[in-house]
């Protein structure tokens, strides 16, 4: 067990694949154990979990920099994604990262809009002309950061895929279109929650395709029958709670939220840069890298890692200490 920013992790040593899963700390982990034990008995009724995703759902805005009416509540980046896709005209121009996550391109493809792939570095150059920019604020393959201030110096509309940033990034992103993340990376959550933020503007022209009676503005009052009648802020956007992951991020949320974020990050970046420093690499600022390195013999090591576009993808977040990369270089030696 390990003791890290005021909490404990279950987290073994050589664990750096908090980019594909995060570890929970322990109160989440019994929040979650809880919940299912009162499933097992039929404790908890259908809205059990409305109070904690309200928690987490504030906790998101604050991670972000946006209050809580802007936050639209989910299950998965794509899902979200696609409801701003929605929303586009048919000859819109989308303007991505070469290599992006697909859970951000695919939604656009997948309508039919022109979507043009550029070097991470050229997408600010490149912006002006297109209708939107989709772009992750921290690569999912290599950790490599957008340039955010460049990026809101264009004007162009803009959709940020925080999801290998918040939880150890301090961001203020109230100025971008849209925001979109998911809660089971750095944000230590449950798989099955997601969060959507939207700037006023943005939100008018954000299609609720997936909207069910959990987007109603009394959703108890919208369970049956039409005319639609959707919430007026961004729950219009909501899926229903999926119960667990709300019961976890209500937690892990929170508790991030409470935290110096710059303190979280400077630590993990510090950690990631000393392990470049002993491959004699130099600093990329990140926490997370990606290298050539062989992946088998770091698994026999008992390094938790992941393959990402063929080189080996290391993580680092708030639990983990100069020990992981010792581990790292001892099994490369």
């Amino acid at each position: 067990m390990r003791s890290a920013f005021g909490s404990t992790f279950d987290v073994p040593l050589g664990y750096l694949n908090t980019a594909s899963v995060g570890v929970p700390p322990t109160p989440t982990a019994e929040a979650v154990a809880d919940a299912v034990r009162r499933w097992a008995v039929g404790a908890d009724g259908p809205g059990a979990a409305d109070e904690h995703a309200t928690t987490a759902r504030r906790a998101f805005g604050r991670l972000v920099g946006v209050p809580s009416e802007r936050v639209a509540m989910g299950a998965s980046a794509s899902q979200l994604v696609s409801l701003v896709a929605a929303g586009l005209p048919a000859d819109a121009s989308v303007l991505v990262a070469r290599g992006e996550f697909t859970s951000l391109t695919f939604p656009f493809a997948a309508r039919g809009l022109r979507v043009t792939e550029v070097d991470l570095d050229a997408i600010v150059a490149e912006a002006p002309g297109h209708d939107l920019v989709a772009v992750s604020v921290v690569q999912s393959a290599d950790g490599r950061i957008v340039d955010l201030d460049g990026l809101r110096a264009t004007g162009v509309p803009v959709l940020l895929d925080a999801s290998q940033a918040v939880g150890w990034m301090p961001l203020d992103l109230h100025w971008a279109d849209w925001v979109v993340a998911i809660g089971y990376k750095f944000l230590m959550s449950p798989r099955g929650c997601a969060w959507l933020a939207c700037s006023p503007s943005a939100l008018e022209r954000t299609v609720p395709v997936a909207a069910n009676w959990h987007a109603g503005d009394n959703p108890w009052d919208t369970v049956y029958g039409l005319p639609l009648r959707l919430a007026p802020d961004a729950r219009r956007l909501d899926l229903s709670p999926v119960w667990l992951a709300q019961f976890g991020a209500a937690v892990s949320l929170p508790y991030l939220a409470s935290l110096d974020l710059a303190a979280v990050r400077d630590h993990n970046v510090t950690l990631a840069d000393a392990l470049l420093t002993g491959l004699g690499l130099p600093p990329r600022g990140s926490a997370i890298v990606s290298l050539d390195l062989p992946a088998d013999r770091l698994a026999q090591a008992r390094v938790r890692s992941s393959t990402r576009a063929g080189r080996v993808r290391l993580a680092f977040h708030l639990y983990n200490t100069v020990d992981d990369v010792d581990q790292v270089l001892r099994a490369l030696d």
